[in-house]
């Protein structure tokens, strides 16, 4: 083989290299930093402090293959779809049932008061009961329980 001919070998297989794509956005690790009580709460109940306190500072590593974290975020097999919610899908409708019950509540409100912005929240459906749905590409919140949970990306 002419040396040309294996230069344009290398060259080829450098560039095949780097056509293989990136780990999505969401792979990695993402840490408990806040939990605020959720909109959807019950004011006149309080809201179970061990979970919240058992979650701060926890990590929560999304693979390609697993999620891996305390209870209950671990799951072994998930089926990832990013999609944009609007506001009234938020925390899995809750936004909505809510102005269903009482039509003074705005779930566009509600979503900028956690931080959201904008009409198309985008969102990631993991198959494993728990969605996280993004501030930013380094911001997360999670509903669970009474609590909305911020994670953000190490």
């Amino acid at each position: 083989m002419k040396p040309t001919h294996i230069a344009c070998l290398f060259a080829s297989l450098g560039m095949a290299g780097s056509a293989v794509a990136a780990d999505p956005f969401f792979v990695g690790n993402w840490a408990f930093t806040a939990a605020v009580l959720a909109p959807w709460a019950d004011p006149h109940r309080k809201p179970d402090d061990a979970e919240r306190a058992r979650l701060m500072g926890k990590t929560v590593a999304l693979k390609t293959g697993e999620i891996s974290g305390p209870r209950p975020f671990s799951c072994v097999k998930p089926h990832y779809k990013v999609t944009d919610y609007g506001p009234d899908m938020l925390f899995q409708g809750a936004f909505d049932e809510m102005y269903s019950a009482d039509k003074t509540v705005d779930p566009k409100a509600l979503a900028v008061s956690l931080g959201f912005m904008g009409t198309h929240i985008r969102t990631l459906e993991t198959g494993c009961e728990i969605d996280l749905h993004f501030v930013d590409d380094t911001t997360a919140e999670i509903g669970l329980n009474d609590y909305v949970y911020t994670l953000k990306k190490r």
